[in-house]
């Protein structure tokens, strides 16, 4: 028999939530000896920062065990379509769903107006099975984003089930950090609406290398444009132009301010050692 068992959403962050009901396409394809997908887009209707790129939502989503993914764009003729229009243009004559699974609150077609009991009606005269899962937990994309944007790294973590990661390019600076005896890599995003969190210095990891990132706007010196700003331990090298996957795993300290740059050296050989110990 062949088909899909299939769910639709954003899957930003692919938090512990959104694990859960790609597990449960995973098992239900299993049992029905059908091919797991899950449907996505390329951005969020309401053009919010992301927590995942798209490149890094996707490997999420295939780590989960999903077979197919299909990624929709945000077209005006897609959006237009009714939740009816398109399960049927989109779900069965496109992708060949058998069995849609979906959250009880999910909700998806023009202006988002229908709900569960309206897919499922709209299943039964189509031929799609519409499951509903239970919400797992209380883990949303919007929690995680409020996190974040208060510093809460590691709660965000707890969350997504994972780190939170930026992937960027490091470019080069105002060597700064190099005069401290602190040298960093000047972090930019790869992706322009990814959120930063909030302000501050945090333990973290690339790869395997330990490491404190510095998110500011270095006041003791005057900056006012945003950085990211990562300084790696026990490690010297070039890495200019290299792409780099920051893993955050906890926030040592705000942002501040201080008298020199002889304060600023002490309070960073402090947040080394903390940060050492964190990691």
């Amino acid at each position: 028999m062949e088909g899909f068992v299939a769910t639709i959403g954003m899957f930003d962050g692919v938090h512990k939530g959104h694990q859960f009901v790609l597990h449960q396409v995973v098992e239900q394809a299993r049992q029905r000896c059908l091919q797991s997908c899950c449907i996505t887009f390329d951005h969020s209707p309401r053009r919010e920062q992301v927590l995942t790129p798209l490149d890094e939502k996707l490997r999420l989503i295939r780590q989960a065990g999903i077979e197919h993914i299909e990624v929709l764009q945000f077209t005006e003729a897609l959006k237009s379509l009714t939740a009816r229009e398109f399960m049927d243009q989109t779900l069965k004559q496109q992708l060949n769903v058998k069995v849609l699974l979906t959250g009880y609150d999910n909700r998806f077609g023009h202006r988002r107006e229908e709900g569960f009991d309206d897919y499922v009606r709209y299943g039964h005269e189509l031929g799609i099975e519409v499951v509903g899962l239970p919400a797992e937990g209380d883990v949303s994309s919007s929690r995680i984003r409020q996190l974040l944007l208060s510093g809460q790294v590691s709660e965000a973590a707890e969350a997504l089930g994972h780190p939170y990661s930026i992937i960027g390019h490091v470019t080069h600076g105002e060597h700064i950090g190099t005069t401290l005896g602190f040298p960093t890599a000047n972090l930019l995003p790869d992706d322009p609406c990814q959120l930063i969190p909030a302000g501050g210095v945090y333990a973290v990891k690339c790869g395997q290398m330990k490491g404190m990132m510095n998110i500011g706007t270095r006041p003791t010196f005057g900056e006012h444009i945003q950085t990211l700003e990562v300084h790696l331990l026990d490690y010297s090298g070039n890495l200019y132009d290299q792409q780099l996957t920051v893993d955050f795993f906890s926030r040592l300290r705000e942002e501040r301010s201080f008298d020199s740059p002889e304060a600023l050296i002490k309070q960073l050989q402090k947040d080394a050692i903390q940060a050492q110990q964190q990691l």
